[in-house]
């Protein structure tokens, strides 16, 4: 993976919060306004804004200013990383648990073999 552990640090924080968690999701319907967004959250613009700012930061999102409106859109691709990442660990774990399974199997087959 030619992604820096600083930038999946960023990704996984970003994804961290249910916040940014519910904005990615509607932005997976398609782009939207700042207020349209902030709409179902019961926090100040500012505080809203800072969410905005860290998914922009991590990747995962763009802004785009016109006129005094912000819209936001969901960076194609952006979850990629994170989804390799999680893909890495599955088959590691997945290896280990097939190893461990395999010794319990050798343990138990040696146990029945002894009178």
């Amino acid at each position: 993976m030619n992604l820096s552990l600083g930038q999946l640090d960023l990704l996984f924080q970003a994804l961290g919060d249910p916040t940014r968690r519910a904005i990615l999701e509607r932005l997976a319907r398609g782009p939207a306004t700042v207020t349209e967004l902030a709409a179902p959250f019961d926090m100040a613009l500012p505080s809203f804004l800072g969410h905005v700012r860290k998914l922009e930061n991590s990747g995962l999102v763009t802004t785009a200013k016109d006129g005094r409106s912000r819209t936001v859109t969901l960076v194609p691709g952006a979850f990629t990383p994170v989804r390799s990442w999680l893909e890495e660990q599955r088959a590691l774990w997945e290896g280990r648990l097939d190893r461990l399974d395999a010794y319990v199997q050798t343990l138990m087959q040696e146990k029945r073999d002894d009178p």
